[in-house]
């Protein structure tokens, strides 16, 4: 799971593992494997990090 902040100020957490594209629009838009699409304030490269860094610290508790 990743913490976000959507562009009304309010922050959400998601699962990183349910993403299924990420674009800059300007403002980096997150699309789920469901279809549903956040819009968020962080930049395209943090999302992309925290996605990273989740899948990371999950593989490490599986050994």
């Amino acid at each position: 799971m990743i913490a976000v902040t959507r562009l009304n100020g309010k922050q959400v957490v998601i699962n990183a593992e349910l993403i299924k594209l990420l674009e800059s629009t300007p403002d980096t838009m997150i699309t789920l494997l469901n279809g549903e699409r956040i819009l968020v304030k962080e930049p395209l490269d943090d999302v992309v990090k925290r996605a990273i860094d989740y899948g990371r610290n999950i593989r490490a508790f599986a050994t």
